[in-house]
This record gives C-alpha cells, structure tokens and sequence, in this order.
C-alpha cells in the first residue's frame, strides 16, 4: 500500500508534546481555534485531532484551502449559491458551512479571506445564519470554525486587511505549532517513519538505517518546509539508495549539476536559497543578543536600538529565545 501522509501525529518532543496537551485541552471547548504555524508543520493534522477529541467528533468535518480558490469564488465556496447566481452557474448548490452543520469547519490560510467575505464569517459565528449568494433566504449552520495560518494576523487587523471583530471572534484560543527545528528530538523519530513507508513502497527487505553523516546533516539542517520537507528528503534518499543503508540526504533536488558557476552571475550560485530561514534566524540571534547586552537586558530598549517595534522584537525574542540566551555573555 502507498502511504499518501500519516494519520497520528508522530513526536516525543517537549514542544510536540506541549502542543498535543494543549490541543486535547481546547478540543473540549465548543469555541473557535485559530491554529498558526509554518508551512509543512501540520496544521491539517492539528485540526483533525481537536475535531475527533471534541463532542463533534461524530459530525462533518469540511476542509476548505482558501489559497486554492480565487478570490471571487471564496462566498460561493463557504456559503453557496442560489440557481443563476452568476455565469454559468447550474442548479442551487450547498456551501461548506452547510455541508459542515454541527461538525467543523477547517478553514486553511484564513488570512486569504477577502473583507467582504470576513464580514459574512463574522454573522455566521456569532448568529449562525447566511444567506447564500444571490438568494435572500437566511440559513441555519452549527459549525465549529477551527481556521489556520502562518500569516501574523494581529497585524494585518492594525493595517485593515483582516477585520478585528472577526479577530476577536475567532481568537478563543491560538495554538502555535512548533516548527520542526524546534522539535530536534522528533527529526530522526520522523524519519524512520518516512523510511520504513518509502521502503515498502519499494519492496525492500527491510527498514533503511541511516548512515552517522546522514543522521548529522539532518540534525544540523534548519528544515525551512517543516515536516512535509522532512518527509519528501528522506522518501527520496531512501528510493534512490541502492540498499538498506542511507549514506546521505539531498536537501536541494533542484541544483543544477550541469550548471556553471557563471552561468548563475555574480556569485549567486553559491547561495542556497532554502538556506535563507536558517541564515536569517542566525542574523536575528546576533542582533538581538547584542542590542540586549548594550541595554542591560532591557528589552523596550533594545527594541528602539534595533529600530523595531517592541511588539516586533517581543516576537523574534519568543521563537528564537533559547538561542538568543545561549549567545549572551556570561556574567
């Protein structure tokens, strides 16, 4: 059988773990959840485990991925449409909060919602009715709204993109997803996990080990797609090893190996573009980590000497706070 993803979540971690323990807790709540992460981190994943923890479980659970629908059809798509509703349309059609009456509704990229449309989102969550586009007939749905981003969504209300009563609503409870570099000890439990799929999906006579330098590189790798790039590493050194034992990894299939270094220009082929987090995280620790030292420790302070604001600096200091410490001088 080809394995398409894994259905549990997989992770010891004090972070993943940390994460599951406050997702069990929120299933329980019949409120909204505001899920946010980076790309590949799982927020998918995340959203079907509150839905089956929670009193729902029995009842629909609809996804919708609002990056893959045009911006125009995002009101048809959510709450449906009436029979000539617009071009070449046919017949009436349900939307997902129909489709999803009493389960939930997981609302991926929510950042992605036109206005208009936020405002409609807001009346259905706080009244539980909608009328479908172009009908003027008020609708009924009990649906739960769990809905995920990697955008920051505080900022975007501040500069008018994202409606803050929507915000308000929907913020019960927010839920950050470790990224996979803050989840060390779970890379290589991963890993097998992805070997041994990949492994019976090539008929091989066991499961693939890794190799001390394979294991090192994927120890030291910043890992910028998350899990979903996790897998896909280690699903392809495994297929393209020619036995049990992975020696290395490839975290770039797209280098060119017919590529001259010139071809590239002014030195660009030296740069491994996914690379960037990494280089940009180890950037953010030297500045911080300096500007802290010159302040005493004084964070507002260090904030106006780096030029940002301090809601700014407060959130680089969070994610890369155990860093940053690490970097400060000793007393």
């Amino acid at each position: 059988m080809i394995r398409t993803g894994f259905q549990e979540g997989i992770g010891s971690s004090d972070s993943y773990l940390d994460f599951q323990q406050k997702a069990a807790r929120c299933a329980r709540i019949n409120r909204p959840v505001i899920l946010v992460g980076e790309r590949g981190t799982g927020k998918e994943l995340a959203a079907r485990r509150i839905h089956y923890l929670s009193a729902r479980w029995q009842k629909p659970l609809i996804t919708v991925n609002l990056a893959s629908l045009p911006l125009s059809l995002i009101e048809a798509e959510l709450f449906g449409s009436a029979e000539g509703a617009y071009t070449g349309s046919r017949g009436a059609r349900k939307g997902r909060f129909e489709e999803a009456d009493g389960g939930t509704l997981f609302l991926d990229e929510i950042a992605l919602v036109p206005l208009s449309v936020q405002e409609k989102i807001l009346r259905t969550v706080e009244y539980g009715t909608f009328e479908r586009v172009g009908s003027s007939e008020t609708r009924h749905a009990d649906v739960r709204i769990i809905a995920a981003t990697n955008a920051d969504l505080p900022e975007a209300a501040r500069s008018g993109r994202f409606k803050e009563d929507l915000l308000d609503r929907l913020s019960f409870e927010v839920l950050f997803l470790p990224p996979l570099r803050e989840r060390k000890d779970d890379i290589m439990l991963l890993a097998t996990y992805f070997a041994s799929g990949m492994a019976t999906e090539c008929n091989m006579p066991g499961v693939p080990s890794f190799s001390d330098t394979a294991v090192r590189k994927m120890m030291e790798y910043s890992w910028p797609g998350n899990i979903r790039e996790l897998k896909n590493t280690v699903e392809r050194a495994v297929y393209r090893s020619d036995g049990l034992q992975i020696e290395d990894v490839d975290f770039h299939p797209f280098d060119n190996p017919y590529q001259k270094p010139s071809d590239a220009g002014n030195g660009h082929a030296s740069l491994c573009l996914s690379d960037y987090p990494h280089i940009h995280d180890d950037i953010d620790v030297e500045y911080l980590s300096r500007a802290l030292t010159e302040c005493g420790g004084n964070q507002r302070k260090s904030a106006e000497k780096l030029g940002i604001t301090y809601d700014q600096f407060r959130g680089i200091y969070r994610r890369l706070r155990d860093r940053i410490h690490d970097s400060l001088p000793e007393e």
